[in-house]
């Protein structure tokens, strides 16, 4: 994972008066499964359109695949697969007719990886593509990003109107993908515990900024929750930095800590003659004790 799939510096995008990207940076590394999470309105969609080329950024710079998104190479679009959050096209078509139009436009297809994921996602091929559900128009975007075996695959909220059952499948979908080759996986979502079963890295929106980016082991180990018991009253402002929150009783309390690691619980215990748990907290507690 040397060079990085994606990379953005110093990226700006204002729509008006309102800033939506502000200085932003991000690095997505080759061959992983890289989670972008943020609130709604928080700017992935617009993040994911400038590094698409949709949209321009009005400050900064964009590298995909070694390409600038302003003026794409084709040979660079032919590398890329996008679903976007909600996508119907040419709704008159059949399912097996947009499958072969969408195939015309790439020197190379895999129908066979096609043809089984329309019978494993159960999709009729004669179906018009406007008569289908929300899901199953979801599930035929997926799988026409998926036919070219793109070397970078881009989803925006890939699963927002799957049951659970089809993300499951969409998710082992992805791992197999990832398994059998090496490409790049990078997709928003809100469904923090979807991303946490398949990212290995993720990059957290707030402001118009990365607020993190990196590995997902190495966010969990740096936020943590702590359960503080003592047999004397605690301080009102407890001695430890990166508090994110803290509810304080007179004997107890618990803090969501950022920054944290291993010295910090020892050096606490010694300065309140408290003792201390340290709780381990998953991808959504995480989530919403940096954006609370």
């Amino acid at each position: 994972m040397n060079d990085p799939v994606i990379q953005a510096q110093r990226v700006t995008k204002r729509y008006k008066a309102k800033t939506i990207l502000n200085d932003l940076f991000l690095a997505v590394p080759r061959g992983s499964v890289f989670g972008l999470l943020g609130k709604n309105g928080a700017g992935k969609t617009t993040l994911i359109k400038c590094v698409l080329g949709l949209v321009y950024p009005q400050d900064g710079l964009i590298s995909v695949l070694g390409d600038n998104p302003r003026n794409f190479l084709e040979r660079t679009k032919e590398r890329i697969g996008y679903v976007p959050q909600s996508d119907r096209p040419y709704p008159w078509l059949t399912v097996r007719q947009l499958v072969t139009y969408t195939a015309s436009f790439y020197p190379l297809w895999n129908m066979a990886l096609v043809d089984r994921l329309l019978k494993e996602w159960e999709l009729e091929e004669e179906d018009k593509v406007g008569l289908l559900s929300e899901g199953q128009a979801q599930k035929l975007s997926i799988i026409l990003a998926l036919g070219h075996e793109p070397e970078l695959l881009i989803f925006d909220e890939p699963v927002a109107s799957l049951d659970p059952a089809a993300r499951r499948k969409f998710l082992k979908t992805i791992l197999d993908i990832v398994a059998d080759r090496e490409c790049t996986i990078f997709f928003s979502t809100h469904i923090t515990s979807d991303l946490e079963r398949v990212a290995d890295r993720v990059a957290l929106l707030k402001n118009g900024t990365i607020d993190f980016c990196g590995e997902l082991d190495v966010l969990k180990d740096e936020v943590k929750r702590l359960r503080i018991v003592s047999p004397v009253p605690l301080p009102r402002d407890i001695p430890v930095n990166g508090v994110l929150r803290c509810e304080l009783s007179q004997y107890e309390a618990v803090l969501s800590v950022r920054g944290f690691h291993a010295g910090i619980k020892s050096q606490m215990e010694q300065r309140l003659n408290a003792r201390i748990e340290v709780e381990d907290l998953n991808l959504e507690e995480i989530f919403l004790e940096l954006h609370a």
